[in-house]
């Protein structure tokens, strides 16, 4: 059912995308999908389209995710959005800590962004190989051309559609409901954790970064299972899009001199060095909440 509500709103919400186009623009149904197509293959060639593919990537975001979700939460299982939570946030000890687990984190997982690329498939699976990356050089340059800046509006358009709505639709669809209900048939935490983790990178179809989103996928995991509420993986989720999307934005505008997006390797021992501080905020984090694994 949860599947079938997703399929839904994915073909709702293209069709919403479509007629959305078709009456700002003047189009047909038609011509709304060819100028789609056209948009997401090559946005740069649209400067003007900036705030446009934003609100269609809201609006198919929300279809497919969020609402969906809630859909199935609220009809099928009959349950309210307080029954997300073991517990109440106020009662979630180290709730600021999240934000620098997550921040902790992204030095460790640059590591494991660099190694998933330099993966290659054997010789004989060449051609998927290519087509794989073909497909994520092209989701690089749609991420390029919404990530650059022209000005605060811009940037708070971007928080909203990048940070807010993911963290909030997929926190919701993969943790609250997949990962309970894996957990639960599983019999096991860990399990839950883990196979909704995958599901979580699975679905973005970004093969070079399978690993490191479902570590990240896993860290939001744990902190719902260790703090037995919903709105912190949330805020993990938006600490981790958000971060990266105002760093942008700050090395655009020369603020500052690190950038965030930079291919360049991860120096090893930072790396190992973040991952202990991760972990070792992890350990605490679950210790003062006195969840047992």
């Amino acid at each position: 059912m949860l599947l079938g509500f997703i399929l839904i709103g994915g073909v709702v919400s293209t069709l919403l995308l479509f007629g959305i186009l078709a009456v700002s623009k003047g189009m047909g149904l038609e011509q709304a999908q060819v100028y789609l197509s056209d948009l997401a293959a090559n946005p740069a060639a649209s400067p003007n389209s900036w705030y446009e593919l934003m609100i269609l990537q809201a609006v198919n975001h929300l279809g497919t995710f969020l609402l969906p979700a809630l859909l199935y939460w609220y009809v099928i299982e009959r349950r309210s959005w307080e029954q997300f939570n073991y517990k109440p946030v106020s009662a979630v000890a180290g709730f600021g800590l999240v934000a620098l687990i997550v921040i902790a984190f992204m030095p460790f997982d640059g590591l494991i962004i660099e190694w998933n690329q330099n993966l290659h498939l054997p010789e004989t699976l060449a051609p998927i190989e290519q087509w794989i990356r073909d497909k994520e050089k092209n989701l690089e340059g749609i991420t390029k051309y919404l990530t650059t800046f022209q000005n605060t509006g811009q940037l708070l358009m971007a928080m909203l559609v990048i940070a807010v709505i993911p963290a909030i639709g997929e926190e919701v669809l993969f943790r609250g409901i997949l990962q309970r209900n894996f957990s639960y048939w599983a019999g096991n935490a860990h399990v839950g954790i883990w196979l909704s983790a995958a599901l979580f990178s699975a679905i973005h179809v970004q093969f070079l970064g399978f690993f490191p989103r479902m570590l990240l996928g896993a860290l939001f995991g744990y902190l719902y299972f260790w703090s037995g509420n919903l709105w912190v993986p949330i805020l993990a989720h938006f600490v981790n899009n958000g971060f990266t999307v105002f760093m942008v934005y700050l090395y655009q505008k020369k603020l500052i001199s690190m950038d965030i997006e930079s291919t360049e390797s991860v120096p090893i021992v930072s790396a190992l060095v973040a991952f202990a501080c991760t972990a070792g905020m992890l350990y605490y984090f679950k210790k003062v909440n006195q969840i047992r694994v």
